[in-house]
């Protein structure tokens, strides 16, 4: 087998990084390292690829054995290698995110390097480059978000328009007016009122709507304007 002379070997890692929405709040994955140096401290889901495997083949393996879940679709996003962001050996790491509900996978999570869900405005100190990882996946999770319909695959069938609110305020860390953004909501004609109502956030409860499926992907651009200034967040 050949090799390349006079070349250094670097290790390559993959670390995924999991937003997660459970109703109310977008959470952040995370597990305590089970090595060291750092061991026992908090940190994105991570490990080295192996010669036989592709970077998102590791990503999954790493997924599910840290955590348990599988079957997450995660896109990946960057590749980080500042020669000193490991200080064992020279490694880059090329990274992952995705978001997911978190009801729908609860059941999967193991106990093993225990995961947790943190609020991102409480996340503890991560180790190594990770803190950075994250604050790039939340920029590119807000330009998505900006510019695709992908929050709306969060929701259940039926949702309510301060629950579609909480998932935007989540996803920017700000909080919107609620006035507009109903107003901006509605105005898309793109979603059916119901004639039920949700009785558990308040007295006077706040109806459930559902997308017009029917008309929802040629125009789903007519959402793009619910996040105010969104170039602010980038």
């Amino acid at each position: 087998m050949h090799k390349y002379s006079g070349e250094t070997r670097i290790l390559v890692a993959t670390d995924c990084i999991i937003f997660g929405f459970d109703g109310a709040n977008i959470k952040l994955l995370l597990v305590q390292r089970g090595l060291e140096p750092e061991i026992h401290k908090w940190s994105l889901i991570g490990g080295f690829i192996k010669p036989t495997e592709s970077p998102e083949d590791a990503a999954n393996r790493v997924l599910e054995l840290r955590t348990g879940l599988k079957n997450v679709y995660m896109e990946q996003f960057q590749v980080f290698g500042k020669p000193e962001r490991d200080p064992v050996e020279r490694t880059l790491s090329v990274a992952y995110f995705a978001l997911i509900d978190i009801h729908q996978y609860e059941a999967q999570l193991s106990e093993e390097y225990h995961p947790e869900w943190f609020l991102l405005d409480e996340m503890p100190d991560l180790i190594f480059d990770h803190n950075e990882m994250v604050r790039m996946a939340k920029r590119q999770l807000r330009y998505k978000a900006a510019l695709h319909p992908i929050l709306f695959q969060l929701l259940p069938e039926k949702f309510t328009i301060p629950q579609l609110q909480a998932l935007y305020e989540g996803v920017y860390q700000t909080k919107f007016d609620d006035r507009n953004f109903s107003r901006k909501l509605l105005s898309t004609g793109l979603l059916v009122k119901l004639p039920e109502k949700d009785k558990l956030s308040s007295k006077k409860g706040a109806f459930y709507y559902k997308l017009d499926q029917s008309h929802y992907e040629e125009n789903f651009e007519k959402f793009l304007n619910l996040v105010p200034n969104p170039d602010k967040f980038f």
